[in-house]
């Protein structure tokens, strides 16, 4: 299901992003964070795990289909293989909502991340 290469996708863009990380923190949110997405509606993944890194407030992966940031004030703003999700991003957690289709199917749900 998309929501599974989605976290998939996470997963790698993590280990890429941590080979070449800054050694200094650019923004209030750069690091690795813990992913969990939930899909409420739909009929993607029920849930999805994986680890994000932040570099200078940005979010990417290395095949560009991961883009975002993270604004001063905690804003996210992400988009992934046509899936959205946004929310706030506190010290250390955030969560928010996302939405996107599995086979042509809307489905939607919420995430939660936590530093490492």
């Amino acid at each position: 299901m998309r929501l599974n290469r989605i976290a998939v996708f996470f997963c790698a863009s993590a280990l890429a992003a941590g080979v070449t990380a800054p050694a200094f923190a650019q923004s209030p949110y750069d690091g690795q964070w813990h992913v969990t997405i939930v899909t409420k509606s739909g009929g993607c993944e029920p849930t999805a795990s994986s680890t994000l890194t932040v570099s200078d407030g940005k979010i990417s992966d290395a095949g560009g289909n991961v883009s975002g940031s993270i604004g001063r004030e905690g804003l996210v703003r992400v988009s992934i293989n046509g899936a959205y999700a946004n929310g706030q991003i506190n010290g250390n957690a955030g969560s928010g909502k996302w939405n996107g289709a599995s086979g042509g199917i809307p489905c939607s749900g919420r995430w939660e991340a936590s530093r490492q």
